[in-house]
């Protein structure tokens, strides 16, 4: 394989021996299609190893620096990626969190076991309250995942009446004498979370019986921001009785007083249960049986939409993926339920080819969340005490800024091939859009790990000088950023000349390029 330096050194030189085999990219600029919510572009934070403890809060008193306990490191990262919603306490964590023990003065509240999680002592420092201050540090939405398995309507009412009702309730009164006078703003509410596994082990008509139930009773009581509410949908082909159950309940009940506007969807890379696959020191076959296992979400989705479209053929329920990313072998040595993992560019691809499916189904998939933000799976961002790293995730989170809200535009090329044993995949993947600046943003993905890609792309009547942006690649697939190396994988600056509303570049191998027109 060559070196990467070599391959950025070629990718704007134009007439080689690869021209010949360019593939040609057509973008419809004159047909937008529907947009990319931004909310796609989520992230979550589950109290989870070192994900919150560490990763986000090292409380007021920390050497490390940071503002009210919030590290500074983080926050500062997390803003460059305009991080549009966060999904918080859970996972698996949220049908056992229990709200009330994590307000009020810090003495006073209640630690409790972490069951899911390394059965670790959970101080409940980081509560409601703190999670709050953290959005709005970084400036994102709130997306709160009430506690269905093990808690009540009562306490799942009591909790949006905390966050969202003025001083002159009962629990607003609370929120303000804990320093907070003014309501929090909600922006989605998750009605549990996975009821068919660690959220209660139930059928779907089970959950339907208490979806009703939590969908009338907890209200949201701030009205300068409408919330929308998710209710737990399927986890794989053995769950597809979720959505049909969800649907119809929704469907059947149009005129009563509640309403839904969301159904979730997870599925993680992972092949078999458990984790086992590498997340370091792996080979090229590895690399293709995940991206291979990756590419069944564009199945997974088209075949819950199509079930929704029976329902709903107006599209007015979202299909919220808000658990997905690679879930791989634990970081050797690391605590056990911690959920540690190395994060590498075969990621950054991974995490390119799923956005590129979340946009293909735009009109449907409006929301998602990448598991997790920090320290846990797919993680934007590690640390170490004081150090902090960005993972190739993060990287290509920011690559497709632009990508935020921007209209999507069709798409025609012949993708051509990449072939490793028995795993046969794309040799490209690209998206284009119009941004909302109206520019135009063009994402390629070079699958094939072993050969440089020349793309042509045509604009059509664009009238654009330059295409300007960046390329993430590697020298190998496994590359990562460590905490002794924490700029083995970074982008490189690419400017591309468009000609006749043509811009062409070779691209290296296993990479992610984005390209804005200027």
């Amino acid at each position: 394989m060559r070196s990467v330096s070599s391959l950025l050194a070629i990718m704007l030189f134009l007439g080689t021996a690869w021209a010949r085999d360019a593939i040609e990219v057509g973008v419809d600029t004159a047909h937008p299609g529907p947009k990319l919510d931004r909310h796609v572009f989520g992230q979550f934070a589950e109290d989870l190893g070192t994900g919150l403890y560490g990763g986000i809060w090292v409380g007021r008193d920390s050497p490390i620096p940071n503002t009210r306990g919030i590290r500074n490191d983080v926050v500062a990262a997390l803003k460059e990626l305009h991080v549009p919603v966060v999904r918080w306490p859970g996972g698996c964590f949220a049908d056992e969190y229990h709200w009330q023990d994590g307000i009020g003065p810090a003495a006073a509240r209640r630690p409790q076991p972490n069951y899911n999680w390394g059965g670790v002592l959970e101080s409940n420092q980081f509560g409601t309250d703190e999670f709050m201050d953290f959005a709005q540090q970084i400036g994102t939405e709130a997306y709160i995942s009430v506690n269905v398995g093990s808690g009540t309507v009562k306490e799942a009412a009591d909790w949006m009446q905390y966050m969202t009702a003025d001083a002159g309730s009962a629990w607003g009164q609370q929120r303000a004498a804990n320093g907070h006078p003014a309501p929090y703003r909600v922006a989605m509410l998750g009605l549990g979370n996975e009821s068919w596994d660690c959220g209660g082990h139930m059928s779907a008509a089970e959950y339907g019986f208490r979806l009703k139930l939590y969908a009338r009773f907890v209200h949201n009581w701030n009205k300068e921001q409408r919330m929308q509410r998710v209710a737990v949908g399927p986890g794989g082909p053995k769950t597809e009785d979720y959505a049909e159950s969800v649907m119809k309940i929704w469907h059947d009940n149009a005129d009563w007083d509640w309403d839904l506007e969301g159904m979730s969807l997870h599925s993680y890379t992972v092949g078999k249960w458990p984790p086992s696959w590498p997340a370091t020191h792996f080979g090229e076959s590895d690399y293709a049986r995940s991206l291979a296992e990756t590419l069944k979400m564009d199945g997974l989705i088209r075949t819950n939409s199509a079930i929704m479209d029976r329902y709903d053929p107006q599209k007015k329920i979202s299909l919220v993926v808000d658990e997905w990313g690679a879930w791989l072998a634990p970081t050797p040595g690391s605590p056990s339920g911690f959920l540690q993992q190395q994060n590498s560019q075969r990621d950054a691809v991974l995490a390119a080819l799923n956005l590129n499916i979340f946009s293909r189904h735009a009109d449907r998939v409006r929301n998602a969340n990448i598991a997790q933000m920090v320290n846990v799976l797919q993680a934007m961002i590690l640390t170490d005490g004081p150090k902090m790293i960005l993972t190739p995730t993060y990287h290509v989170f920011r690559l497709y800024v632009p990508f935020q809200d921007a209209a999507i535009l069709p798409v025609k090329y012949a993708a051509g091939s990449y072939s490793v044993g028995d795993f046969n995949l794309p040799r490209v993947d690209v998206i284009a859009a119009r941004t909302q600046d109206g520019k135009i943003a063009v994402a390629i993905t070079n699958v094939d790990a072993g050969q440089p890609a020349t793309v042509e792309v045509d604009l059509g009547k664009v009238t654009a000088k330059s295409a300007v942006g960046e390329t993430l690649a590697a020298a190998k697939v496994d590359a990562v950023n460590s905490f002794d190396s924490p700029k083995t994988v970074v982008p490189k600056r690419v400017i591309v000349p468009v000609q006749a509303g043509r811009v062409t570049l070779t691209v290296p191998p296993a990479s992610v390029t984005v390209l804005t027109t200027q």
